[in-house]
C-alpha cells in the first residue's frame, strides 16, 4: 500500500491510498499525521487504518501530480516540529566518492570517511539487541526546507554547487509516550553542496543545510532489502546523466535498526507529535561523473518499487549579501 497527500482542486487537503492500480481517497482524513495519530490511538497499524475508512471516491495521482496538486507523502501544520536528518557512507560503493573528495595527500593514509566506512562494514548491522557502531550524521533542516514532489529545489546564491543525492529516506511519528513509529518509507532527493563539502570536511555541515524533496508515494509497510532505481537529470527535456542506484539492506553496511537507534537515542528526537524524515545515503552522485547541474534542470529519480517518480526542477537565486543583525 502507498500513501500520499494532495490537495483537491477547491484546494483542500486530502490523503490518498494505492494499491496496485487502484488508487482513492481516505474518507476523513485531512493528513497522513492524522491517520497515523488515529492508528496509534487505535492500537493498530496504518494500513489497517486506512482499510477501516473504506474507500472514498477514486483519484488518478499522476494527474494529480502533473496538475502539482500533489503534497509531501507526511508534512506537519508547524514547520518547526519536521525535523529532516540523514546519514552517510551507509551503502556499499558510498565511500568511493567520499574518500576522492577528501583524500589526504599522504596517499598510504586513510580518509576519516574510509574509516567511518570501514567501521560500518565491521560493525554496522549488530545481532538482534545489540548497538551497533554510530553512523555519519547530520542535519539538514526543518519544514521549511521540506520541498513537494514537482516544486522547484532553490539553491542559495552562496552555494558553490547544486547536486543530487538519490536516496530512500524514512518518515516517522513520534507517539504520545515518546515511541518512535516508522510511518513507510520514500524516494528522496538529498539536495546538496558537494564543492562546499569537497573544501574541507568540517564544512559537511555546511553542505547539507539545503532543501530536500521525498515522495510522491510514501511506502506502507518494510522496505525491501534490495531497491533499484534510477537517477537522471533532464536539461530541455533530454536526460544530460542518468545512472542506476541501489539501496536496501542488502546494499548497505548498516541496519536500518541501526541507524535509527543512533538517530531515536536523543531524547531530543523523540517529542511526542513530532515528524521526523530521515534519509538513509546513497553511493550514486552525478557530481562524482563530473556533471554541474544549472538552473532549469530536473532532477529525477525513480524506483518500481516506489510508484511515481519524484521530480524537482533546479532553481538558483543570486548573489550573497551580508545578513546583518539587529541590536535590541
Amino acid at each position: 500500500m502507498f500513501l500520499s497527500q494532495l490537495k483537491s482542486p477547491g484546494g483542500d487537503r486530502a490523503v490518498a491510498a494505492r494499491d496496485h492500480d487502484s488508487a482513492w481517497i481516505v474518507p476523513g482524513a485531512r493528513s497522513t499525521r492524522d491517520l497515523a495519530q488515529a492508528a496509534i490511538a487505535a492500537g493498530h497499524g496504518l494500513k489497517a487504518e486506512v482499510m477501516a475508512r473504506g474507500k472514498g471516491e477514486a483519484v488518478d495521482l499522476a494527474a494529480a501530480l502533473a496538475q502539482g496538486r500533489v503534497l509531501l507523502p507526511l508534512d506537519h501544520d508547524d514547520p518547526a516540529h519536521l525535523h529532516l536528518t540523514g546519514t552517510g557512507l551507509t551503502h556499499l560503493g558510498s565511500a568511493a566518492t567520499r574518500n576522492s573528495m577528501h583524500a589526504k595527500a599522504d596517499a598510504e593514509s586513510l580518509t576519516d570517511s574510509m574509516k567511518m566506512f570501514r567501521m560500518g562494514l565491521e560493525g554496522g548491522k549488530p545481532q538482534d539487541g545489540a548497538v551497533g557502531v554510530q553512523p555519519e550524521w547530520f542535519y539538514k533542516g526543518n519544514g521549511v526546507n521540506a520541498i513537494a514532489p514537482g516544486a522547484a529545489l532553490v539553491s542559495p546564491g552562496f552555494a558553490l554547487d547544486a547536486g543530487e543525492e538519490p536516496e530512500i529516506a524514512g518518515l516517522y511519528l513520534i507517539g504520545p509516550d515518546g515511541t518512535p513509529f516508522r510511518l513507510g518509507f520514500a524516494l528522496a532527493n538529498e539536495f546538496s553542496d558537494h564543492v562546499t563539502e569537497r573544501g574541507n570536511y568540517l564544512w559537511l555541515a555546511h553542505s547539507k543545510l539545503r532543501p530536500a524533496s521525498y515522495g510522491p508515494e510514501m511506502l506502507v509497510g518494510d522496505l525491501p532489502p534490495h531497491v533499484e532505481g534510477t537517477s537522471r537529470i533532464l536539461r530541455s527535456g533530454r536526460a544530460i546523466w542518468e545512472k542506476p542506484f541501489l539501496s536496501g539492506e542488502s546494499n548497505m553496511s548498516h541496519s536500518l535498526a541501526n541507524l535509527e537507534h543512533h538517530h531515536f537515542k536523543y531524547a531530543l528526537f523523540r517529542q511526542p507529535g513530532d515528524v521526523h524524515v530521515h534519509f538513509f545515503g546513497t553511493a550514486t552522485l552525478s557530481f562524482a561523473d563530473g556533471i554541474k547541474a544549472q538552473a532549469g534542470d530536473v532532477f529525477q529519480i525513480e524506483s518500481p518499487a516506489f510508484g511515481l517518480p519524484l521530480s524537482n526542477p533546479l532553481d538558483q537565486q543570486n548573489g550573497e549579501a551580508p545578513v546583518a543583525v539587529a541590536t535590541l
